[in-house]
């Protein structure tokens, strides 16, 4: 059947529909990543977001029931070159296809995605309008028309846990290589801006007992809990709108040390008085050169973010850590009066490399200085 991507400055493109047969409204961004698109349309990042993927035949290895990333799918479409119908994988259980239906998902294959990419490149990320069936771009102009777009809104909250849980499972590869979960160091209270599962992995797998508490707890809740340190999680949209978290931290500065990754950094420099900007198409891919300005390596990371900190807006309040090799934009920080620091990429890489996962050893040393 027909399908269409009409953007907000009239550009369309037509292809083949296949997934969800509906229509959705969402920001049309771009990821880089060859593989692990179960795990990014899993990643709550993704929320409100149409994603195109730059690799030309995704769906290879089809879906399985082990590779979410969370409990659905919050992506609003999800745009290939071409989506394979014949997957060969002996984890598979369902073609991507069949997957994408089952998550509510409106697909687009058949496009040439690299013309979009450019042109996402070169204009910015922008609103769009996907639909498979309905295809008159009057009434989809209409329909896009009365979508907000993310800039200014909240879009955490109704994705966040609505009750805390705890978490105890590992890594997968604990698992596969027979070893035992790590004795229980320290207790983390995580906010789930929009958490993955395998960053809660990580957590644990490094020695941690890790309770996820949603977006809005109250900083005065979260001290109740007595944790030794608190994990400020990933999460979508426009940071400078998510008020309670900003205020949740900025109670907690001091108090109890937090590390933060991709939101959690920048709502960390919010709290702290930074000012955000959005990135022109931002970061999106498990390919992404990050340089440590304190050893001087080079980390390949994993990113997901249309926002960014103005490093120049907090003064010397924090130190950076890290800065992005693609456009020298702040990558890490590190507060200079409290025990808290952050990154703007995914430490969990799932999909990526596992360059970063030394970031959880720093947190552990981090709680135990502090609790000298």
């Amino acid at each position: 059947m027909k399908a269409v991507l009409l953007l907000e400055d009239g550009t369309v493109f037509h292809g083949r529909g296949f997934g969800a047969e509906s229509y959705r409204c969402g920001e049309v961004v771009f990821n880089t990543s060859m593989t692990g698109y179960q795990e990014i349309l899993t990643d709550p990042s993704y929320n409100e977001q149409i994603i195109t993927m730059t690799y030309p035949l995704i769906g290879n290895y089809g879906t399985n029931s082990e590779d979410y990333e969370s409990i659905r799918s919050y992506a609003s479409g999800f745009i290939v070159k071409e989506a394979c119908d014949y997957p060969s994988s002996w984890r598979n259980e369902a073609s991507l296809d069949d997957w994408l239906k089952t998550q509510g998902i409106v697909g687009l294959e058949g496009i040439d995605t690299r013309k979009l990419v450019r042109h996402i490149r070169n204009k910015g990320a922008m609103r769009g309008i996907i639909s498979h069936g309905e295809t008159d771009a009057e009434s989809l102009r209409n329909k896009l028309s009365e979508y907000p777009g993310l800039v200014g809104r909240n879009i955490v909250n109704s994705i966040s846990a609505g009750e805390p849980f705890h978490w105890d499972e590992g890594t997968h590869d604990i698992y596969k290589t027979g070893c035992k979960l790590p004795e229980i160091e320290y207790k983390v209270a995580a906010y789930d801006y929009g958490i993955k599962r395998n960053i809660l992995r990580l957590l644990r797998s490094h020695g941690f007992s890790v309770t996820v508490v949603p977006a809005e707890m109250p900083a005065e809740d979260v001290l109740k809990m007595n944790p030794d340190g608190v994990f400020l999680s990933n999460g979508p949209g426009d940071p400078a709108a998510v008020n309670c978290g900003i205020e949740n931290v900025r109670k907690l500065l001091g108090k109890v040390p937090m590390f933060g990754i991709c939101l959690g950094q920048q709502i960390l420099a919010l709290a702290l008085g930074a000012k955000s900007y959005k990135l022109k198409f931002g970061h999106r891919g498990a390919n992404h050169p990050v340089k440590n300005l304190k050893t001087g390596k080079i980390e390949i990371t994993s990113q997901n973010h249309g926002f960014c900190i103005d490093l120049d807006s907090i003064g010397d309040k924090v130190e950076a850590t890290h800065i992005n090799l693609n456009d020298n934009t702040l990558a890490g920080i590190k507060c200079r009066d409290y025990p808290a620091f952050a990154v703007q990429y995914h430490p969990e890489a799932s999909p990526g490399p596992h360059d970063s996962r030394y970031l959880f050893e720093d947190f552990k040393k981090m709680i135990r200085q502090f609790k000298q």
